[in-house]
């Protein structure tokens, strides 16, 4: 089943979405990527859902991606003894290493690196931003807070630091033993949440050894002023606009957006769009006209993929999300507007041969009208190279490795096909002109290019192309 758009959809599943059935219907509606949010998920049932998704791909018989997204620290105040407290702008509070119960004056926080990191002058956003405190006294053990805005505070409520940098690592325990079970399911992709530096991937990576690629969720201020590091050391990206919104003003979430769109396009690494993107479909069987221009503006922007997350999890209309999603995405690559808006953006190509290859191709297929731009990839890098050009023709991944596929499979423009490894020159135009014309990209006469590395099976030596025309029965003619 061959998709009619580019743009990827990353579908979370949950409690609406989590039987084999519902996950088909997922994908017939238009999923390319399914999320699995390690914030709610216990081990046995995100083994039941891996277990279910997998299914699910040998029905369909196409590489179906697994996003399992770690939680990533979570900072929450103590109880208080009377639940919740009313506090008064302008008013004294006190965060401190008490364990008591919280009282209109004071509530514990059970994290001594926010009590040492905090300085004077730093905001403290609780609840989603809900209360603002800021700081004016600090000595280690305590923070004596004023209040800047809000008037309501609640057992176990989120901390939000935009201001401070904290020592810590973005790996909990529980994102650890999180990690483990996951990877030992085989999923194809892991996110971090709340990374802050380029170094918060490190141990992530140590862990994961090459098991599943890494997806850096930015969503907070330090990660944003260190985004050029943070690219370069991660697989993916997500703009995870709740917390960014949360963390930073609202109104600069948009440009932040399209910084970090242009800036993974820029390094050729895949980008995802995220968070609240249909939300009233959680409750409403159509979106607001809002979010439907929210949603055609990643997709103009040339984001890899779009993300569904409780719309699609635990939403009345989950099926219904994904299909309004595709068909937003499918009217958007169709305006007329569209080729101008993502080829004004196109990067320059590094000096290096696989994007020499790349750019060429992408320029003869578009100047020759050609129906596909076929590449054979091993690792992937070929194919990604394929995508970061943004062609107007759709790109043909062909991989002996079925990782590699479903890796690919939130790869803008990007169609995986699992095919065993050609074994000479005629062999790999066949086999490439038999997708094409099997998978439904091309007809019999239809001309397509190829791109390879030569010696066969040399990864990353991507070094030829070649024009094939389509056989009547889809056999490449030489």
């Amino acid at each position: 089943m061959r998709r009619s758009r580019k743009v990827k959809i990353l579908a979370t599943l949950g409690p609406a979405s989590s039987d084999e059935a519902m996950i088909r219907k997922l994908f017939d509606a238009g999923a390319d990527v399914f999320r699995i949010n390690m914030s709610h998920t216990d081990h046995d049932s995100m083994r039941t859902l891996v277990g279910r998704i997998r299914s699910v791909e040998e029905a369909v018989g196409r590489p179906i991606g697994i996003l399992a997204d770690l939680q990533g620290p979570k900072l929450r105040v103590g109880k208080f003894a009377n639940g919740k407290e009313e506090l008064t702008v302008g008013q004294t509070f006190t965060l401190d290493d008490n364990a008591d119960l919280g009282t209109s004056a004071r509530v514990h926080l059970p994290h001594p690196e926010i009590l040492k990191s905090v300085q004077e002058g730093h905001r403290l956003l609780i609840d989603d931003g809900k209360l603002e405190l800021r700081a004016v006294k600090t000595d280690g053990k305590s923070i004596v807070c004023t209040v800047v805005a809000g008037n309501k505070i609640s057992d176990k409520k989120g901390v939000s630091l935009p201001d401070t940098d904290l020592p810590v690592g973005a790996l909990t325990e529980k994102d650890r033993k999180d990690l483990d079970a996951v990877l030992e399911t085989g999923v194809d992709w892991v996110a971090l949440s709340f990374i802050q530096r380029p170094e918060d991937l490190a141990e992530a990576r140590k862990i994961a050894q090459g098991r599943a690629l890494l997806l850096s969720k930015i969503e907070k201020p330090q990660a944003v002023a260190r985004l050029a590091e943070i690219i370069e050391l991660s697989d993916a990206l997500m703009v995870a606009r709740g917390d960014l919104g949360v963390e930073m003003p609202i109104e600069s979430v948009p440009g932040i957006q399209k910084q970090i769109t242009r800036a993974a396009r820029r390094a050729g690494k895949p980008v995802v769009v995220a968070t609240q993107m249909l939300e009233s479909m959680i409750t409403a069987p159509v979106p607001t006209r809002a979010e439907v221009s929210d949603v055609a503006t990643a997709v103009f922007e040339g984001a890899d993929a779009i993300m569904l997350s409780a719309e699609s999890a635990a939403g009345q209309y989950p099926v219904e999300s994904v299909a309004t999603m595709n068909r937003i995405a499918e009217r958007v690559e169709k305006d007329p507007t569209y080729p101008g808006i993502i080829n004004a953006q196109r990067s320059q190509p590094e000096a290096t041969g696989a994007d020499a290859i790349s750019l060429a191709a992408r320029e003869i297929a578009e100047t020759l009208k050609l129906s596909a731009i076929i590449t054979y990839t091993a690792s992937g890098t070929t194919g990604l190279r394929a995508a970061r050009e943004r062609p107007q023709v759709p790109i043909i991944a062909l991989s002996p490795i079925l990782a590699t596929a479903r890796r690919l499979s939130m790869l803008w423009g990007t169609h995986c096909v699992v095919s065993p490894d050609a074994v000479d020159l005629d062999d790999m135009v066949d086999r490439a002109c038999n997708v094409a014309f099997n998978e439904g990209f091309a007809a019999g006469g239809d001309r397509v290019i190829i791109t390879a590395g030569v010696p066969l099976r040399t990864p990353g030596s991507t070094n030829m192309l070649r024009i094939a025309y389509v056989g009547p029965e889809g056999k490449g003619s030489r």
